[in-house]
């Protein structure tokens, strides 16, 4: 059995000829050329599928749109869906304050709009029927990503109803909240139609669009966690009650057995007596 070759390093390989470096050094370079062209080939067949699935997503995206509008007739005929919808989610609720909730009972319907490149951005529309707070009919958000991809948003201006601007409570209203939830009363959710600090990564904005837009009814249909507890305490008590009533049966049967006791003694006594006699 032959020893192992012994390992040699690119630096001795390249000492030994001077002949055998120019060629390994040509055959390397046309190498590196060879793998630069194949790289062009694979960025270009990726910007070719980029184009491809953006198309299908566009092509999908008005597919999809006569079912959401059949979705929105179908939510409007449903009290109040909207807010119990954002009160389940569990990011969204915990952006909500009290009084936002009592906003939110005012809205109608939620529309998000993907614009025609897709990849420039969206817009979410909120919908609202004639309320206390504030005189807008429509409240709007957009996100955009221009051309160098820096991203950015607007949004429409609130015009509150003299005070009612649920983005600047006082903090004696802070304090009452406080008091009553036990917690600290979160941010307004209305804050977000003017915070646009970081438009690239707008937590709110995507959850809306990418969670539950694409299915709302599953949010909806979330038991109430309140309403599952109390039943619980109820069956509880229900329990509680049986157990009671059966303590009392059972109590009942032994006072009836230890008077049927007393009935016999007593009879016996008669009898004995009757006997003495």
């Amino acid at each position: 059995m032959s020893a192992p070759a012994a390992k040699v390093s690119k630096k001795e390989l390249n000492s030994n000829h001077d002949g055998a470096d120019e060629t390994s050094e040509k055959e390397q370079q046309e190498a590196i050329e060879h793998i630069d062209e194949v790289q062009n080939e694979i960025d270009r067949l990726n910007e070719q599928a980029s184009e491809e699935i953006l198309k299908v997503e566009q092509k999908y995206n008005k597919l999809r749109q006569p079912f959401f509008q059949k979705r929105s007739e179908l939510i409007a005929k449903i009290p109040n869906f909207w807010v119990t919808t954002f009160v389940n989610h569990p990011q969204v609720s915990a952006l909500l304050g009290e009084e936002d909730e009592e906003a939110l009972h005012y809205l109608t319907r939620v529309e998000v709009t993907e614009f025609e490149d897709i990849k420039s951005g969206y817009r979410i529309d909120f919908y609202f029927d004639e309320n206390p707070y504030f005189e807008n009919k429509v409240l709007s958000k957009e996100f955009h990503l221009n051309e160098s991809g820096d991203p950015s948003s607007k949004s429409t201006e609130i015009k509150w109803k003299s005070g009612k601007d649920l983005t600047k409570r006082s903090s004696q209203t802070q304090n009452k909240a406080s008091r009553k939830r036990q917690h600290e009363e979160p941010e307004s959710f209305f804050t977000w139609f003017t915070d646009h600090s970081d438009a690239g990564a707008d937590e709110l904005g995507e959850v809306i669009k990418d969670d539950i837009w694409p299915n709302p009814l599953q949010y909806y249909l979330v038991p109430d966690m309140d309403d599952e507890e109390g039943e619980g305490e109820e069956d509880d008590d229900d329990d509680e009650e049986e157990e009671g009533l059966e303590d009392i049966d059972e109590e009942g049967d032994e006072d009836e057995g230890e008077e049927d006791e007393d009935d016999d003694e007593g009879e016996e006594g008669e009898e004995d007596e009757g006997e003495d006699d």
